[in-house]
């Protein structure tokens, strides 16, 4: 129920659509369903600005029956609530985040508020995937409280990654996109080996043009991950994995939508009439199409971070391209979620249009890299 909001308003109801398969067969088995979530990052105190209110509204719109709101977490209106509850009744209790035992460093904080939640329910279904990663109170020991089981969304994300990881169909070829190279690294030492092409976008791919001896003006750049990138660049070359960089991208003279801009070679950049100060925004015409043509040739793709600044009309063409591409490609295209998600359907596309979408976000990536997962260890799953 982590969803994205502007002004009160659910801007993307992906993850809340996501949850509807495992939220129906537990009402239709009759079951009293309490939903637990949180929403944003507040800072373990109520905050209007990240309540959970809108998605109740919404999650009772696809449900077609009411969900009853609880405005708060474990005191009385959650009480109330659950209490109130008929057979096959829905609830949703306020974000988990506004009591600071969910995200305590102390595990004998996330033990009293998970003993809390634990009274409101015989049984748990685990169903976020996106949280699996992290190690809170309702994700891993209210798990340990109560008997336990992943629900359909988490089924369904575990079978996209096996397909990802141990049998995926050749050629096989990985997107990557985003701001920072080094929310990448660990998952490009992990696919590297398994992978065909790696294709790199967004603003990571200026690191990647540094380390090639080129000039980047004043794009994102992460000096310090300069030495990791050269490795990998020597490491896909003894592989046989070839690593798709841009040969031109959009140059703008400064971050905003409606800043001046223009398409140059990758090596270039430094010599439009921004000089230094010219900031890659977006891949360009022609590095959209070259990686358009290898995302449609492949039979697995893995997607994850935009081209550019998608927000942005004018630097969003770049990952428009690589969507569009998905949808057309014979085989099998995952959308890894987080901003991928959200610029897919801000672009006008429908779910229905590709393989997956990931609900996962952090938690794919971290899959990806082999990192233990402890909402899915307490559950009893094994790597």
């Amino acid at each position: 129920m982590n969803v994205p909001l502007k002004d009160g308003q659910i801007t993307d109801d992906g993850r809340i659509r996501a949850s509807l398969p495992t939220l129906n067969a537990l009402i239709n088995e009759g079951a009293r369903v309490v939903i637990v979530s949180h929403l944003g990052r507040p800072d373990g105190e109520p905050d209007s600005q990240y309540s959970l209110e809108p998605v109740a509204q919404r999650l009772s719109e696809l449900l077609g029956k009411a969900v009853v709101f609880a405005k708060d977490t474990v005191g009385h209106a959650a009480e109330q609530a659950v209490a109130e509850l008929d057979e096959c009744g829905v609830a949703l209790l306020e974000n988990l985040r506004f009591n600071s035992g969910e995200t305590s460093k102390s595990e004998t904080e996330r033990e009293e508020f998970a003993g809390k939640l634990a009274r409101f329910g015989d049984a748990f279904v685990s169903d976020g995937f996106g949280v699996v990663h992290r190690k809170q109170a309702s994700v891993f020991e209210l798990a340990k409280i109560l008997p336990s089981a992943a629900g359909l969304l988490i089924e369904t994300e575990l079978d996209v990654l096996e397909r990802l990881t141990v049998t995926p169909e050749r050629p096989y070829t990985v997107v990557l996109g985003g701001s920072k190279v080094s929310d990448k690294l660990d998952v490009i030492g992990s696919l590297l080996p398994r992978v065909d092409s790696l294709l790199v976008g967004g603003g990571m791919l200026f690191t990647f043009l540094a380390a090639q001896g080129h000039k980047v003006g004043a794009s994102l750049l992460e000096a310090d991950q300069l030495e990791t990138v050269t490795k990998y660049l020597a490491q896909a070359k003894e592989l046989g994995v070839e690593i798709i960089l841009p040969t031109d991208v959009v140059v703008a003279a400064s971050f905003g939508p409606d800043a001046a801009h223009t398409v140059t070679a990758a090596d270039e950049i430094e010599n439009t009439e921004f000089g230094s100060n010219g900031i890659g925004l977006d891949i360009g015409p022609e590095t959209a199409l070259r990686f358009a043509e290898v995302v449609r040739a492949s039979k697995t793709v893995f997607w994850n971070g935009p081209m550019g600044v998608f927000e942005f009309p004018a630097f969003a063409a770049g990952t428009h391209a690589i969507a569009e591409a998905l949808t057309k490609t014979e085989g099998f295209g995952v959308v890894g979620g987080g901003d991928s998600a959200a610029a897919v359907r801000a672009l006008g596309f429908d779910d229905d249009q590709f393989g997956h979408i990931s609900t996962g976000g952090g938690a794919s990536l971290e899959f990806l890299e082999g990192k233990p997962l402890p909402g899915l260890e307490v559950l009893g799953w094994q790597s």
